[in-house]
C-alpha cells in the first residue's frame, strides 16, 4: 500500500496532485457487461460496481463529461435505494456549473 499512498515517513499520505474529486478516469460512461443504465428523472446515469464494495455512478446526460459520485458499500440495494442515492446527488448540485454546490 506505501507505493500506492507514499508518505513522508510520518504517517502523513501524499497528496495525488491530478486528484479532481468527482471525476472518473477517461473510460467513464461507457457501457460495458457489469454496468447498468438507470434513469432518474430525466436524467441518465450509469451503474457500476466498484473495488470497494460500493457503486460508482456516472452522470452521461449531465453538463460535464465523466461527472458523478460513489456510494460504499451499496451491497445488494435495491433499485428503489440506488434511485434515492441519485435524488440525493442531484439535489446537491448546482445548476449553473453542474458541479456539487460549494458550502
Amino acid at each position: 500500500m506505501k507505493a500506492i499512498y507514499p508518505d513522508d515517513g510520518d504517517g502523513d499520505r501524499a497528496a495525488d496532485p491530478g486528484a479532481v474529486p468527482g471525476l472518473r478516469p477517461a473510460t467513464a460512461g461507457l457501457a460495458d457487461p457489469t454496468s447498468r443504465t438507470l434513469e432518474v428523472d430525466g436524467e441518465t446515469f450509469v451503474l457500476r460496481a466498484n473495488a470497494f464494495g460500493g457503486t460508482d455512478y456516472t452522470w452521461l446526460s449531465g453538463p460535464n463529461p465523466g461527472y458523478g459520485f460513489g456510494v460504499s458499500p451499496t451491497a445488494d440495494l435495491s433499485l428503489d435505494e440506488h434511485t434515492t442515492n441519485i435524488r440525493d446527488f442531484l439535489d446537491t448540485v448546482d445548476a449553473g456549473t453542474g458541479y456539487l454546490e460549494d458550502d
